[in-house]
């Protein structure tokens, strides 16, 4: 008798870059759900490690290169790739923009329509989204609506597009603030809010379902991504995200994203994509990856009710290396497209 296990379904990752732990999740998942795993992970350097987690890595121009787009089609029309997750907000909305181009292919994008992710990669847009559904979010200026010479320091620049945290600066006075908003490329200005900061990772279904909202306050941070934090329950935050999950719509992962000011929530962004501290909210019980992939391949898993998860588990990360010899290096070079 064969002990084969049966091909899981094709999950595709854009920029996989530092991402390993997400991946490894995802194989662990195919492994509890009896599939092999079926992963390709997509990146412009060689040297990117989540490649090693990936049974087919592939080297592309980056999402921005009018190459991309042929090179994915082609990677999900010969793999058979069933859903996509974006790994970097740049990449969210060139995926949005050809959705259907992607469609009819077979493959899903597990995020956000066209429409939702024009305004989640904008700041502004997004400060306009929380206003129209009620959501609180701190005051927010564009630069021709605000007086250096008389602004409310401190305060908050940062680029509208900006991601991982780049071209994000506290200032407390009129010459940092003109310093910075001539140097943030298309700023924005809020007010400074203290923290903490807490995100919330969102798992919907592909039907739009929230499945799982998981806070995590952030303890500590290195280039954007939370190091050390903390999962946190409130039921406020919770159905928050459930309504803007909702108006997006989501279908995927989504992270939202807010900060404290005397104990108040005042909400910032929403990234249409895996957060990178979701294996915070996965070790709490969210387990996205083994709901997804057994909704792709057909199978039935009983996913706990909205709100169950592990509330005051901590995180606290390190590093990890791979290393690669010059044949090892040589290998990986050959799947560039």
């Amino acid at each position: 008798m064969s002990l084969t296990k049966p091909a899981g379904p094709c999950i595709l990752f854009t920029s996989a870059g530092r991402r390993v732990e997400l991946l490894r999740s995802f194989r662990r998942a195919y492994e509890g759900l009896g599939l092999q795993s079926n992963i390709v992970a997509l990146d412009v350097d060689p040297l990117a490690p989540a490649l090693e987690m990936a049974d087919e890595p592939c080297l592309v121009p980056r999402g921005d290169d009018d190459q991309f787009l042929p090179h994915l089609i082609d990677i999900c029309e010969r793999k058979l790739v069933t859903m996509i997750f974006p790994l970097i907000d740049p990449d969210i909305l060139v995926l949005a923009r050809h959705e259907r181009e992607i469609q009819a292919t077979g493959a899903r994008i597990a995020s956000v329509p066209f429409r939702a992710a024009v305004v989640t990669c904008d700041k502004w847009q997004t400060k306009s989204m929380f206003e129209r559904l009620g959501v609180p979010a701190p005051e927010t200026w564009l630069p021709s609506t605000l007086d250096p010479a008389s602004a409310p320091y401190p305060l908050f620049v940062k680029s509208r597009q900006g991601s991982a945290s780049q071209h994000a600066y506290k200032v407390e006075t009129e010459r940092e603030l003109r310093f910075f908003l001539d140097y943030v490329p298309d700023p924005i200005v809020q007010e400074f809010l203290p923290g903490p900061e807490i995100t919330l990772d969102v798992i919907c279904g592909l039907d739009g379902e929230v499945l799982s909202v998981v806070g995590r306050k952030r303890i500590d941070i290195r280039c954007g991504e939370v190091c050390k934090g903390i999962t946190i329950r409130d039921p406020e935050l919770i159905d928050i995200c459930v309504k803007i999950a909702h108006y997006l719509p989501a279908k995927g992962p989504i992270c939202v994203q807010c900060i404290l000011k005397n104990g108040r929530p005042y909400f910032t962004e929403v990234n249409a994509r895996f957060g990178g501290g979701f294996p915070l909210a996965l070790a709490a019980g969210a387990d996205a990856p083994r709901w997804l992939i057994a909704a792709a391949a057909g199978i039935e898993v009983d996913v706990p009710p909205l709100g169950t998860f592990q509330e005051g588990l901590y995180l606290t990360r390190f590093d990890e290396s791979y290393f690669l010899s010059g044949d090892d290096y040589g290998q990986m070079e050959r799947h560039r497209l």
